[in-house]
């Protein structure tokens, strides 16, 4: 995610980046990253919300902030921080850009080569879940339903990370797979459960689905989730911000996995 305008100049202008190594992510910290893109955030308004911009990376090094930037004040605040700069073979640039509709807020974002440069202009589609989120993802887009996937959602200062969310007219869908073995521990109970009450008092409504309703019974599955969605006023429509659509059962629902 890149933040600031300068930062992205100069990826533009001389084929570098900078993260900080107290933030870095293990794929980078651990060196097996080999591309890099880039994803410019709302304060970029002319690319916001979309990835254009890729690299190779060719070399890495772990660098001070002097080294970068040797004409900064030896006393500014952030004289003391340490990155890892990357440069790149070169900056390319996807045929399509990938984009988020509503905004992610996604620092970091590892993916697969296959799923970068399939052809996917939805950042939704370069998210790795479980093989459980994997499957409900499936399940959505049979569906037709738009869903936003790892949403970030932040309350009283607890910043939640949401499987799935779906954007309604009265109020939005948190939506959530519970694999079996992770929830079933009296902790993360207790703590699904302090989740669950502080989203709905915020205007969420949570919806937790089992591994074995995903797996076993996914038509229940989707018809409870198509009760809820019209119940809420129908799901937003895609690129109609003020457009919201009920959902119909039919044969859009296909299970052929």
């Amino acid at each position: 995610m890149i933040t600031d305008r300068h930062d992205y100049a100069r990826l533009q202008d001389e084929c570098w980046y900078r993260i900080p190594i107290d933030t870095a992510p293990p794929i980078i910290r651990e060196g097996k990253a080999k591309i890099i893109a880039f994803y410019p955030t709302a304060k970029l308004k002319e690319d916001k919300w979309k990835i254009r911009h890729y690299g190779t990376i060719k070399r890495m090094t772990e660098v001070g902030r002097r080294d970068l930037f040797p004409d900064e004040k030896p006393n500014s605040p952030k004289a003391h921080k340490r990155y890892y700069k990357i440069e790149l073979e070169k900056l390319e640039e996807l045929p399509q850009p990938i984009a988020s509709r509503r905004g992610h807020r996604v620092t970091f974002l590892p993916t697969t080569e296959r799923r970068f440069f399939g052809g996917y202009t939805d950042i939704n589609f370069l998210f790795n879940g479980s093989s459980l989120e994997e499957r409900m993802f499936a399940l959505l887009n049979d569906a037709r339903i738009p869903a936003e996937r790892e949403w970030v959602q932040t309350i009283n200062r607890n910043t939640y990370l949401l499987d799935f969310a779906i954007f309604c007219k009265s109020r939005p869908i948190d939506l959530e797979c519970d694999g079996d073995a992770w929830h079933d521990s009296p902790e993360r109970v207790h703590y699904d459960k302090h989740r669950n009450n502080e989203l709905e008092s915020h205007g969420w409504s949570v919806l937790r689905f089992t591994q074995e309703r995903i797996e076993r019974e996914p038509e229940k599955a989707v018809s409870l989730l198509y009760d809820t969605i019209n119940r809420n006023g129908g799901f937003q429509v895609l690129n109609e911000p003020d457009s919201f659509s009920y959902v119909q059962r039919g044969n859009q629902l296909r299970l052929d996995f």
